[in-house]
C-alpha cells in the first residue's frame, strides 16, 4: 500500500484527471462542510437558549397575583388578587425544608434626579436576598443587607447605566438622588449580564418603598430560591404545594387559570433545553444526511473511475497484475482524496463558525460551535464509507478476466 511506484501512479492518475478529482473532493469537502456548520448551528441554538436564562438564577420561582375568573367559597369572580407581608413570613414558615429564601418584588416607575441630570427609571422594591435571583454583581460599594430592610432605611443600589446617564464621570458612592420627591443615599452600584434594561434599574428596601406609599403592606410579587438539592422533581412537586397553599390562603378556586400565576424558571430552562435538543437532532439528522449524499457522491465517481479504466485494469491482470494489486491501487487513490477532501471541508467548517461568533445573534443562534472530537468522527466516518466505495467497484474490477476487460468499449 506504501509502494512508491503505486504512491506515483496515483498522483500521475490524479494530474491526468484534474476535474474528476475535483469533483470527486468536492463533493467530500462539502459534505463535511455542511455537516460541521449545520452541527455548530444546534450548537448555537441550544447556546443562545442557555444565554436566555443566564442572568437569573434557575431555582427560583416567581408568583404573580392576577384576577379571578372563577366565583369561589362565596368570593365573586373577577376580583383582583394582592399579595402582602404576611405571604412572606407564611411561605418561610410552612416550606422552611424547600425555600432558600423569600424576596417580595415592588416595581415603581418614576423621575429620578441628581443635580441637573433627570431620567425616568424603574425603581425595585426588594429584600437583600433578590440579589441572588437575579445574580446581580457589585460593581463599587454594597448590596441592601437585612438591617436597611428592617430599618427602613432610604439606601439605593443603582444600575451602571443609571451612574452614567445621572452621575458621569462624577462617583456617585455617598452622593443622594431624588426618587419621585424622596431623597436616597446611594450606597452601590451593580451591573447586570442581561443588559442595558437591567442595568437602567434602582433598587431600594422594600420596607421604604411600603413607608413611602403611607406604610401599606402590600407587594407586586414574590420571589422564591428553592434549595437546588430537591432536585427537578422536587422543584416540580414544591410547585404543585406552592400553588395548592396560596390558593387556599387567597380563596382561589383550583381550576381557575387567571388568579395566581407561577412561573417556574427551573421548568422553563428543562423545556427550553428539551426544544432545542430536538431541533439541535432534526438539525444533526439533515447534517449526516449530506455525509450519506457525500458518500453516494463518492461512489458514483468510483463506479465510473473503474468503468473508465476497465482496459487499462485489464492490461495489468494481463501482464501478471494480481487482483489484490489492482484494489490497492483504486482504493489507495479512493482513500487519499477522501481523507484530504474530508479535512479541509472540516477545517473550513470550523474556521466559519469560528468566523460567525454572535453575528447570527439576531436569528437565535449565538456563538455557533462543533466539537472536535464529533469533527474528527464525522470526518473519519466520511473516509471510511468513501474507502468502502472505492473498495466495491475495484473489487468487481479485479475479478473481470483480461480478455473481457481488453473488449470493453
Amino acid at each position: 500500500m506504501f509502494n512508491r511506484d503505486n504512491w506515483k501512479e496515483i498522483f500521475e492518475t490524479i494530474q491526468k484527471n484534474k476535474l474528476r478529482t475535483f469533483l470527486s473532493g468536492f463533493t467530500v469537502a462539502l459534505g463535511i462542510l455542511i455537516f460541521v456548520v449545520l452541527y455548530g448551528f444546534g450548537n448555537g441554538l441550544i447556546n443562545t437558549f442557555d444565554e436566555f436564562f443566564k442572568d437569573d438564577a434557575t431555582n427560583t420561582f416567581f408568583l404573580f397575583p392576577g384576577r379571578t375568573s372563577i366565583p369561589y367559597k362565596g368570593y365573586k369572580s373577577n376580583r383582583r388578587i394582592e399579595f402582602d407581608n404576611s405571604d412572606l413570613a407564611d411561605l418561610e414558615k410552612n416550606f422552611a425544608m424547600f425555600i432558600e429564601y423569600v424576596s417580595p418584588r415592588v416595581d415603581r416607575g418614576g423621575l429620578v434626579k441628581y443635580k441637573n441630570e433627570s431620567n425616568n427609571y424603574t425603581t425595585r422594591g426588594v429584600s437583600e436576598s433578590y440579589q441572588f435571583a437575579e445574580k446581580t454583581i457589585i460593581m463599587k460599594g454594597r448590596y441592601l443587607n437585612r438591617e436597611d430592610i428592617a430599618n427602613k432605611t432610604k439606601y439605593a443600589v443603582i444600575g451602571r447605566l443609571v451612574e452614567k446617564d445621572l452621575f458621569s464621570q462624577e462617583e456617585s458612592i455617598g452622593k443622594y438622588i431624588d426618587i419621585a420627591g424622596s431623597a436616597f443615599k446611594v450606597i452601590g452600584v451593580f451591573q447586570d449580564d442581561a443588559g442595558d434594561n437591567e442595568e437602567r434599574r434602582i433598587y431600594i428596601p422594600y420596607t421604604t418603598r411600603q413607608l413611602i406609599e403611607k406604610n401599606t403592606d402590600k407587594i407586586n410579587q414574590i420571589v422564591i430560591g428553592f434549595k437546588p438539592e430537591i432536585g427537578y422533581s422536587g422543584a416540580m412537586a414544591f410547585q404543585r404545594s406552592l400553588d395548592k397553599f396560596m390558593r387556599s390562603k387567597k380563596f382561589i378556586s383550583p381550576e381557575d387559570q387567571n388568579g395566581l400565576f407561577i412561573r417556574n424558571v427551573a421548568d422553563q430552562l428543562k423545556q427550553n433545553q428539551q426544544f432545542a435538543g430536538i431541533l439541535q437532532l432534526i438539525v444533526s439528522i439533515v447534517a449526516f444526511g449530506t455525509i450519506i449524499a457525500g458518500i453516494i457522491g463518492i461512489s458514483n465517481i468510483m463506479v465510473f473511475v473503474v468503468k473508465e479504466r476497465t482496459k487499462e485494469l485489464g492490461i495489468r491482470k494481463a501482464l501478471g497484475a494480481t487482483p489484490k494489486s489492482v484494489i490497492s491501487t483504486i482504493l489507495l487513490e479512493s482513500v487519499f482524496i477522501t481523507t484530504i477532501s474530508g479535512f479541509v471541508g472540516m477545517l473550513l467548517g470550523v474556521a466559519l463558525l469560528s468566523s460567525l461568533g454572535e453575528k447570527l445573534a439576531d436569528y437565535f443562534i449565538t456563538n455557533p460551535f462543533i466539537n472536535t472530537g464529533t469533527a474528527i468522527f464525522a470526518t473519519v466516518t466520511l473516509i471510511i464509507f468513501g474507502a468502502i466505495a472505492g473498495y466495491i467497484p475495484a473489487r468487481r474490477a479485479a475479478r473481470i478476466k483480461p480478455i473481457v476487460a481488453l473488449r470493453d468499449e
